[in-house]
């Protein structure tokens, strides 16, 4: 068996983790701000990252209140004794004012059964008076910021106008974890001409860093992004469900066995998606993966 596992699982799954921590069930909940980044605003570019269609996270017409209600309501009756992590997920939760930030935060944590707070973010969004304010949040609650990276290779960055450099981004790995604050980091397999080795390599390097957590997305092609404009003019290649299954499961085997696995495949909107279609299956991509690393007979961490 796996060590970071309690079922036929061969990765350190973030259920496993939050049970290990709390004891129960653990569930987050997307919550949206109404924050931009700065890729989008015109500070440091338009439109925002090519494969973005107006962020991600709860309807931002409701409270946050309402929005955590939501879904609150809806686990409760099956999981009346679960504990929530409050998700700050669309766009950049740090583009904003360390008061407005500091506001919403003592909110969700006034809230019942909250037990920490996730914040999802840009490296670059990340000022000096928010550090602090993150330094002292850290002491005070579970917290983990959630760095988007997607890709190693500035040169993908560009192309998905993610604006900003791979520097930017490890100076600010840096500096959070120097102040023990917790990083998930995020990436993207599929990106446009990127290869396998691309890929692999973006987590080796992420790996190296010893980053706590990380979430592997598949890339969808939403439609009304500049992503779908690009694919429908280019028509670069898209994985198949068994060329990313296996590029997970070699993923993992470079992935110490004690980052915790915090998404390994997502689940767009149907009405939305362009392109893959098998992404709508997710529980089939997961056993696929389950699967895979079984008939390999290897596991998360074996080549560290």
């Amino acid at each position: 068996m796996f060590k970071n596992s309690n079922t036929n699982k061969r990765y350190y799954t973030l259920d496993y983790y939050y049970k290990q921590r709390y004891g129960k069930k653990v569930f987050k909940v997307s919550l949206n701000l109404n924050l931009t980044c700065p890729n989008i605003d015109g500070t440091k570019s338009y439109g925002g990252c090519i494969y973005c269609k107006n962020g991600s996270g709860e309807d931002k017409n409701l409270s946050l209140k309402e929005q955590f209600i939501k879904v609150k309501t809806l686990l409760h009756k099956k999981w009346p004794d679960a504990k929530y992590i409050a998700y700050f997920q669309a766009n950049s939760n740090t583009y904003c004012s360390v008061n407005f930030l500091k506001e919403k935060v003592n909110e969700v944590l006034s809230y019942d059964n909250v037990c920490g707070i996730n914040i999802a973010t840009r490296c670059d969004c990340i000022k000096d008076d928010m550090l602090e304010y993150l330094k002292e949040l850290n002491k005070k609650t579970d917290l983990v910021i959630e760095l988007g990276l997607q890709t190693i290779k500035d040169e993908t960055s560009k192309l998905i106008n993610r604006a900003h450099t791979l520097k930017e981004f490890e100076d600010m790995y840096k500096i959070l974890k120097d102040n023990n604050i917790k990083v998930v980091v995020h990436i993207i397999n599929g990106l446009p001409y990127e290869t396998k080795e691309d890929m692999i390599n973006t987590v080796k390097y992420l790996n190296n860093l010893k980053i706590d957590g990380i979430k592997i997305h598949m890339l969808h092609i939403l439609k009304d992004t500049p992503l779908e404009k690009l694919y429908k003019k280019e028509k670069f290649h898209v994985l198949t469900r068994k060329e990313y299954v296996d590029i997970v499961c070699d993923e993992l085997e470079y992935l110490n066995e004690d980052i915790v696995i915090n998404r390994i495949t997502g689940d767009p909107h149907e009405e939305d998606l362009i392109e893959p279609f098998w992404l709508q299956k997710k529980f089939c991509v997961l056993n696929e993966i389950d699967k895979e690393l079984v008939k390999r007979n290897t596991y998360q961490g074996k080549k560290c």
